[in-house]
């Protein structure tokens, strides 16, 4: 398996997460990680992550979003991978 291919991610996050720097956080460790894409709060409480990149890179963002060391609480992380679309240039907390 080569974990170099590009990968998209959508990961959906459950627990105490909004309010709390949830999205600066995922933003500032999918950005150190060279990932592209979005955080965005959604009207039942969860985080909704959108990030492509090269797999590893979006593998251990989601291992960071189970780990433990986030703001606020993470209770469930339910992941989604996809084919890359290859339009987003940058990260933006929505």
């Amino acid at each position: 398996m080569n974990d170099d291919r590009a990968a998209r991610l959508t990961a959906w996050v459950h627990g105490h997460v909004q309010g709390v720097g949830f999205r600066w956080w995922t933003r500032s460790r999918a950005l150190e990680l060279g990932l592209v894409g979005s955080a965005t709060n959604l009207s039942d409480g969860r985080v909704e992550i959108m990030v492509e990149g090269s797999r590893a890179a979006c593998e251990r963002l989601l291992a960071m979003l189970r780990g433990g060391a986030t703001p606020g609480r993470v209770d469930q992380v339910t992941e989604l991978w996809g084919e890359p679309k290859g339009q987003l240039r940058s990260f933006s907390e929505r």
